[in-house]
């Protein structure tokens, strides 16, 4: 039986050009880009042309750009450097119900040392209101953290107009752009955004290491504590071989993400057609626009663990959601906020999530798959 990966909202394979590129790097970029000699001016050219081309992606400046172990580390220093540098202008900070768990327990930890958080509520869409953004905003507000696309249902949030709403206010405005970079074209700039996190192996590229875009003036405070590197902001030796791989990732999604789009889009539309020639019962857990790689799938009369046990007999590989909590049963945080706690969807419901792993063949193989195990749990 051939294994169908339906996963990549929770990790990427590696392209094969970002192999090479890595495997070329580990054998002929090994010095430390502090060093002064030449081995060191090497892997710091190589840092720097990934730096530039980090920048250019989203419409940013080099220096804007500290390189990370990837989404989570990114996401805890946007949160709590920013938080923690600002706490005399207030303590106030705006999150929404769905965002990540790397953000959530950052936020959580926060509260603990005694900040205000307003979570906000989502629409059945799974989207946040811009209105409530502003009811939300007081005087006291110092950051808002909202992410620019779900990763359970693939809801693309209304990030520029929330940014042209915080224009003219002290809050910080940081989005988590993990499910989205690389897939919709993103320039800080016209979003309005003074943080952004991407992370690496969402894209095709190796785990490990993402970067954190931080606007010029913003007021931060660095985490850890060491040498020079990063600015100061993120200190400890490079992972110069992670960064290399990282840059030519985001050269190839830059090059070929219109035609990424459109197979995406194309596959997801051909596996909800699959589903409904086998008759098989489901909805679509989300009605506005989403990214072309994420489909969020509710299946009536069935639960969450039967589904996933038995997808994974018959060799698909998809989630319930995020991949941090993999192995929970517990309801998905993110549905829960869209059709409230105790919602049949909330449990019986299945991320499946495309993109370079799969084609037409495998996409339609999957759907039977799938059809025959919906079938079979319901009776």
């Amino acid at each position: 039986m051939e294994p169908i990966y339906l996963d990549h909202a929770a990790t990427t394979p590696m392209h094969p050009d970002v192999i090479k590129e890595m495997n070329h790097a580990m054998e002929n970029t090994f010095g430390n880009p502090s060093s002064v000699h030449f081995f060191g001016r090497n892997a710091r050219k190589k840092l720097d042309e990934a730096r530039r081309v980090a920048a250019s992606s989203i419409g940013a400046n080099e220096k804007e750009i500290t390189f990370t172990s990837g989404g989570t580390e990114a996401d805890n220093m946007a949160l709590l450097g920013v938080a923690f540098s600002n706490k005399r202008k207030g303590n106030h900070i705006i999150t929404t119900e769905i965002e990540h768990h790397a953000t959530l327990h950052t936020i959580q930890y926060l509260e603990k040392q005694g900040f205000q958080v307003t979570y906000l509520p989502v629409n059945e869409s799974g989207q946040v209101m811009v209105e409530d953004v502003q009811k939300a905003l007081t005087d006291e507000t110092i950051l808002v953290t909202i992410m620019m696309v779900n990763n359970e249902t693939g809801a693309i949030q209304p990030i520029k107009q929330i940014g042209e709403l915080l224009q003219d206010h002290q809050a910080y405005f940081h989005t988590d752009a993990v499910q989205a970079y690389g897939l919709l074209s993103i320039n800080v700039q016209q979003l309005g955004v003074d943080l952004l996190t991407t992370s690496a192996h969402k894209i095709n590229g190796p785990k490990g290491v993402g970067f954190l875009y931080i606007k010029q003036g913003t007021k931060f405070e660095a985490l850890h504590h060491g040498g020079e590197q990063e600015r100061k902001r993120r200190p400890g030796t490079e992972n110069i071989t992670a960064i290399i791989g990282f840059k030519k990732a985001i050269e190839l999604a830059g090059t070929e993400r219109t035609e990424r789009v459109k197979k995406y889009q194309s596959l997801k539309q051909l596996f909800l057609n699959s589903l409904q020639e086998n008759s098989v019962d489901f909805s679509v857990n989300s009605s506005i626009e989403i990214i072309p790689t994420i489909i969020n799938i509710s299946f009536p009369g069935t639960n969450v663990e039967a589904l996933l046990m038995n997808l994974d007999l018959e060799g698909i590989a998809a989630s319930s959601g995020s991949a941090c909590t993999a192995g929970s049963v517990e309801a998905s945080h993110v549905l829960s906020a869209m059709f409230g706690r105790g919602n049949e969807k909330t449990l019986n419901s299945i991320r499946f999530s495309f993109g370079i792993a799969n084609d037409e063949q495998q996409i339609k193989m999957a759907a039977n798959r799938v059809a025959t195990i919906v079938k079979r749990l319901r009776k």
